[in-house]
């Protein structure tokens, strides 16, 4: 077995992902369709790896103009809107907002155009 290297690390960053998917409420399928974008895109998995170790978000990784910090911002103003805090209050999951931002850029990647709408659009009062 000499000279036998083993990287835990991907290990690690999956223990890392079950935690927050618990602390955050979310279901086993989130926690898997999370873990097979990052499985599938390095520079996603890389981000999510920084957010492990640092407890914040990089925001290296930029596509279509948006970067990952700017997906949790836009969680976070979509929390205060639709529970109308206009601020963003201990009540709110940050948990959740993390690992939706990490799902939403993996769909920006598959379909830069369909987000990109969808985040000019802005909120609107009368959409949902």
């Amino acid at each position: 077995m000499a000279g036998v290297i083993y990287d835990a690390s991907r290990i690690k960053a999956y223990a890392v992902l079950e935690q927050l998917c618990e602390c955050a409420g979310e279901k086993e399928s989130m926690r898997d369709l999370l873990w097979q974008e990052f499985l599938g895109d390095e520079e996603l998995y890389e981000e999510f790896v920084y957010y492990a170790q640092h407890h914040t978000i990089q925001g290296k990784m930029k596509v279509a103009g948006y970067t990952l910090l700017d997906l949790f911002v836009q969680e976070m103003d979509s929390f205060n809107l639709t529970h109308d805090t206009g601020k963003n209050t201990a009540f709110c999951n940050k948990e959740d907002m993390v690992l939706r931002a990490f799902l939403t850029m993996a769909g920006l990647k598959r379909e830069p155009e369909k987000y990109k709408e969808r985040f000019d659009r802005g909120f609107g009062m009368d959409r949902i």
